[in-house]
This record gives C-alpha cells, sequence and structure tokens, in this order.
C-alpha cells in the first residue's frame, strides 16, 4: 500500500504542476483504486482557491461498460461530459485501470467507437478547432496488477512513477533547458542507436517544449498547455511532411487494446509511415490494426496525418533507468528518443488525429545536427 506520504507528495506535484488560479473550474478523473489521491488532489485544488469535480470509475464498471454495451451508444458523445469539459479549465486523469489488462479484453470495434465519440471532447480539451484549449494533466499511478502485467516487481513499479513524479521541477528544468539551448536553431537532426534506428527528421523554426512537470505562466502563454507525471522531457513537433528513415522500439503498448507489442521496426518516407513496411515480432496485426482503425476515424478531418511523425522527444527524468512498456515513464527514460505519430497542435505542430502514439528507442541513442555535424547525444549520454 502507497504510504500517505508519498500520495501527498504526489498529490502536491500534480496540483502544482497544474498551475491553478482562483476560481477555476477542476475535472479529476481516474479509477477508484486511486480515491484516495483523488481526494488529496480535490482538497489541495480547494486550498488553491479551485473548485474540483472528481469522477472515479472501477475495472468492473468498464469491463461491463465493453461487455454490455452496443457499439451505436458507445460512439455518441456525452454532451453532458462535453458540456463539463467546455467550462473547466483544467483537466486531472490518473491512470484509470487498476489492471492493465481488462484493456486487452476489450472488443476492438467498441475502442473504436469510444474514440469516435470522444473526439469533440479532445478537440475542446487541447483546442483543435477554436479557443486555447485546457490545462491538463495525465499522472501515472503503481498497482501490484500492472507490475504484474508489466513483468516487473512491484518495487521497481512504485519506484519509477513515485520517484519518477517527484524528481523536483528545478532539476528537470535543468537538463531539458540544456537539451534546449543546444537545440537552438538546428535545422535538421539525425537520430541513429546501435539497434536498427536511423532516421532524419526537420525541426527548423519549430517550438521547442520543455517538460519540466509545471505548466508555468509562460507555458499557457505560448500555448503548451499539457503535463505528464511523471515529467522530464524535450520534446519538438518535427515538421510533418519531411523527414526518412527507420525507428527500432523495444517495447510499446497497443493504442486500442493495451496490449504489449514488442520490437517494433517502423518505417517512414516524406514524414508519413510505410504501413505495409512496419513490423512487430510480437503482435504486429494488432498494431497495424490500430493505426488502420484510427485512419478511419480520423478521415473526416480536413487533411488526414495519423501516421504523420508528431513528436521528437528526448528523456530526461533521472528516477527512470528502464523500460517496460508503460509509454509514460518509457519515454522520459535518459538517453532514450521517442518518436510519436498523429496529433500535435499542442506541441506547436499541425497535424490534428484521434491518436497520438509514441515509440521510444533503445537508450543508447546518437543525436546530430545535420548542418553542422554537431553531436548533441552520444550513445545515450548526453555531451
Amino acid at each position: 500500500m502507497i504510504s500517505k506520504e508519498k500520495i501527498v507528495k504526489c498529490a502536491e506535484a500534480i496540483v502544482t504542476g497544474m498551475n491553478l488560479k482562483q476560481g477555476e473550474a477542476v475535472i479529476i478523473r481516474g479509477g477508484t483504486h486511486t480515491q484516495s489521491l483523488l481526494e488529496e488532489i480535490g482538497i489541495m485544488c480547494y486550498k488553491k482557491g479551485a473548485q474540483p469535480l472528481i469522477i472515479a470509475t472501477s475495472d468492473d464498471y468498464s469491463a461491463r461498460i465493453y461487455k454490455e454495451v452496443p457499439v451505436e451508444t458507445l460512439e455518441v458523445t456525452p454532451k453532458h461530459l462535453l458540456g463539463a469539459v467546455k467550462e473547466a479549465d483544467a483537466y486531472i486523469v490518473v491512470e484509470p485501470f487498476k489492471d492493465p489488462r481488462i484493456q486487452t479484453l476489450f472488443p476492438r470495434e467498441k475502442i473504436a467507437a469510444r474514440t469516435k465519440a470522444n473526439v469533440p471532447i479532445r478537440k475542446v480539451l487541447y483546442g483543435e478547432d477554436e479557443g486555447l484549449g485546457k490545462k491538463w494533466t495525465y499522472a501515472g499511478w503503481p498497482t501490484p496488477e500492472a507490475a504484474s502485467f508489466y513483468g516487473i516487481d512491484y518495487n521497481d513499479l512504485e519506484r519509477l512513477i513515485i520517484e519518477g513524479m517527484t524528481v523536483p521541477a528545478s532539476v528537470l528544468k535543468q537538463r531539458t533547458s540544456r537539451l534546449a539551448e543546444r537545440l537552438k536553431g538546428a535545422e535538421e537532426l539525425r537520430v541513429t542507436d546501435g539497434q536498427g534506428t536511423e532516421f532524419t527528421c526537420r525541426i527548423k523554426g519549430r517550438r521547442i517544449n520543455e517538460d519540466d512537470g509545471v505548466v508555468d505562466d509562460h507555458d499557457i502563454e505560448i500555448g503548451d498547455l499539457g503535463n505528464n507525471l511523471p515529467a522530464g522531457e524535450l520534446f519538438i513537433a518535427p515538421h510533418e511532411t519531411v523527414g526518412e528513415g527507420t525507428i527500432f522500439c523495444p517495447v510499446t503498448i497497443d493504442r486500442f487494446t493495451n496490449k504489449i507489442i514488442r520490437d517494433v521496426t517502423l518505417y517512414f518516407e516524406d514524414g508519413r509511415l510505410v504501413l505495409e513496411k512496419c513490423k512487430a515480432r510480437v503482435n504486429q496485426d494488432q498494431m497495424i490494426d490500430s493505426f488502420k482503425r484510427c485512419l478511419e476515424i480520423d478521415s473526416k478531418e480536413k487533411e488526414v496525418r495519423t501516421t504523420n511523425i508528431a513528436e521528437l522527444g528526448i528523456g530526461c527524468n533521472p528516477a527512470i533507468d528502464k523500460a517496460i512498456g508503460y509509454i509514460l515513464t518509457d519515454e522520459k527514460l535518459g538517453g532514450s528518443v521517442h518518436v510519436a505519430f498523429g496529433s500535435n497542435l499542442g506541441y506547436g505542430g499541425t497535424s490534428r488525429s484521434c491518436m497520438h502514439w509514441d515509440f521510444v528507442t533503445d537508450p543508447s541513442a546518437t543525436i546530430e545536427i545535420v548542418e553542422n555535424n554537431e553531436v548533441i547525444m552520444k550513445n545515450g549520454r548526453i555531451l
């Protein structure tokens, strides 16, 4: 059981990171297994002068939704939740599932229906059509069931999430700022590792985002309203239709069914995945099907960029020392680079999509600025 002291520290990290103002409305969502944390967050919101609304659901309830509710109902956008998000100033989500295996049993067509229903909510949350969007945080939370799912000791998972979440923002800021300074003015990057990753992408003129765990006033001013905890990465939205090469990702999670996907090799040209060339040693069919379902959902957008490069990120959290398949922590792993495909409007890009899927390299990446051959990270070590 996680101690009260750790719960309080994590709640402080989440609420402080949201930079709440007097009178702001905050939606707080999570699984019932996180109830103590949700309530601690709510009390801290009140103490900041904000107004919280807590929504909690159990794994059993979610399982029954996907088992008993028809597709036609799941694909309807819930107007009361949409209205609540429109009126909210901030949106906090803590890991909704106690046991990640529960998601692997959900029918894919019903997940697709729910994803389709959430499109209008996502657009309001991220300001994709109009408005600035809302401040948001997604926070992880450890459970014995999750540790079993990821194949690690529970104490390791708790350490990765809790210690990763409570690294001081000043430490993360120091690390991300050092990288940002090196990348300032760069035009094109080449990323390689010893596992098969070798690609280029163009970042000239794109915003350099520093994820230090706090949505400060400067972030709000430039429209960087999102926050993941654990935090600790530098990330950029590369030019979406430029770049080519290969990415090798040892382990990731299927964005639809949450099934573990291992030894992924992705190929892209002109910034877009060549799906017929992409492969994985474990659950390849699941991965390809998820991309295709998201392409179908996105088909109503003016320009479909589901499979275009959306993000280049560099892990900077000193408390995270291994990849386990949990993207929230994996992408903060020092020495690794992650590439995402899909939506990136919130990062300074131009793509809309129902999907944002990260693929994290081995923590031995080398990053080179192409135009001057300057190496800023070699074999996982920042120079």
